[in-house]
């Protein structure tokens, strides 16, 4: 017979565990179960980063019940897809913040692990100005590069100029959210994100539709809603890096520039951003290619299923993020062992998670596409892009905890590597040569996803398995 005071304990133990997990205190990684610090960090890392994909998703819903909704959320998408460059550069920016403020952490370095992250913020935000600033300028040349009709391109022009002109408050959205995680406080990144999709969901129905005295705005309200509540995000995450009581606090005699410093950060952060830049183009290429061999009703298809996969892998992607933290920390306390440890059993369970999002997108991927489209054309596309891109998604659990290990360590220039061959030497032509040479159309770029992506996990695995990123300084 079962002992009637297990469960409550065990529940107790599970509590307190997840209430630890939310309360946002820096912790030692070095030390202890792998298994409790995994999840310490990756509860907050997943919300997160499902935070972080709410805010496509609520723009995505409002957008797509606007009149001519195939329009609007064509436009929505080939921006976001030319906007993964600016994501590429910030997430590249914040890898390398994660791994030298992980190091230092582990150092038990507190003030080196400050003054990093001044540098990547000045560093950061002299690299953003210059795209925010031609993303304004060229806004519609951009929608007709993408492949958008020259009418789409012309309604869509504020709403490009809008969202590309606040690339700041994206990159340190993600660069300050990255510090925090490198210290080991995964709460406040999920905090900030938190107070920044409240306010997005609230603004989202009253600026795209209108109440009250508030006259609806359509696309420019979708995207006021989401610079509104990321900008609120971001002076969240700058009262905790100035108020003094974290690992990473700032002192105003550290705002100035510190070229070894800088110098050490560009090496990490530049293949990293290229990392991310070559798997962001090759999806800009992509959406070229559908938009091509499909036209609107195909893109704006491809589109919607890009979202929707995005909520899911997201959170998949915070709990990989687990592994760049504790393997920057151990490997910085000279323990390379227990670091290779903490990344094997973050691979068991995103391949769980992954596997679970799997069967749910075969289950039930028709009544989750209905919520996002009323148009028939396009829920039918959207359905079959998720369903065949989901056969890759237990590769992708480990390809994500992969680049981050490497990313963790400071070996950002293995995953670039991979990402190049994978991308843009595999996944690009095989994509053309389905679609255009067998005559696959949109549907042949659907099956080159999950192909090329599950061969760029095998590999980063093996690359792993040789141990060459523990010897790594940073």
């Amino acid at each position: 017979m079962s002992d009637p005071v297990k469960a409550p304990r065990l529940f107790s133990k599970i509590y307190s565990l997840v209430r630890t997990a939310l309360k946002g205190e820096e912790g030692d990684y070095t030390t202890g179960s792998l298994n409790k610090a995994i999840i310490l960090l990756a509860i907050p890392m997943m919300l997160e980063m499902v935070l972080e994909s709410v805010f496509a998703i609520v723009d995505l819903y409002f957008v797509g019940h606007l009149p001519n909704s195939s329009q609007a959320v064509q436009i929505v998408g080939l921006t976001e897809s030319v906007l993964t460059i600016m994501y590429s550069v910030a997430i590249g920016m914040s890898m390398a913040a994660t791994a030298v403020v992980a190091r230092r952490t582990g150092e038990k370095d507190p003030r080196g692990a400050s003054q990093a992250a001044v540098q990547a913020i000045i560093v950061s935000t002299l690299i953003t100005l210059p795209f925010a600033i031609g993303g304004v300028i060229f806004a519609k040349d951009i929608l007709l590069f993408m492949g958008a009709s020259e009418a789409t391109a012309t309604v869509g022009t504020p709403f490009v100029r809008l969202m590309m002109g606040s690339s700041l408050v994206v990159m340190l959205l993600f660069l300050i959210n990255g510090v925090f995680r490198g210290a080991g406080n995964a709460a406040i990144a999920m905090k900030s994100l938190s107070i920044a999709n409240i306010l997005n969901i609230i603004l989202c129905p009253v600026l795209i539709h209108g109440a009250g005295p508030v006259e609806g705005m359509g696309l420019i309200g979708a995207a006021l809603s989401t610079v509104i509540g990321r900008s609120v995000g971001v002076a969240y995450q700058l009262y905790h890096l100035f108020n003094g009581r974290h690992i990473v606090r700032i002192l105003l005699e550290d705002i100035k520039l510190r070229w070894e410093i800088i110098r050490n950060m560009l090496v990490i952060a530049t293949p990293a951003i290229f990392q991310f830049i070559i798997a962001s183009c090759s999806w800009i290429f992509l959406a070229q290619l559908v938009a091509r061999n499909g036209g609107d009703v195909a893109s704006a298809g491809y589109q919607t299923a890009l979202r929707l996969m995005m909520f899911f892998i997201l959170p998949a992607w915070g709990l990989s993020n687990a592994a760049a933290t504790l393997v920057g920390q151990n490997l910085g306390a000279k323990q390379p062992d227990r670091a290779e440890a903490s990344v094997k059993i973050t691979v068991k369970y995103n391949v769980l998670f992954m596997a679970a999002v799997t069967i749910f997108f075969f289950a039930a991927g028709e009544y989750l596409v209905k919520i996002f489209t009323t148009d028939p054309a396009t829920a039918a596309m959207t359905l079959k892009a998720i369903r065949i891109i989901a056969c890759g998604y237990v590769f992708y659990g480990v390809g994500m905890v992969m680049v981050n290990a490497f990313n963790g360590a400071g070996d950002t220039m293995t995953p670039t590597k991979i990402n190049f061959v994978g991308f843009w030497l595999f996944q690009i032509p095989l994509a053309y040569v389905l679609a255009g040479f067998f005559g696959l159309g949109a549907t042949g770029v659907f099956i080159a996803v999950p192909i090329a992506e599950g061969a760029i996990s095998l590999a980063g695995f093996y690359v792993f398995r040789k141990g060459k990123w523990k010897t790594v300084k940073v």
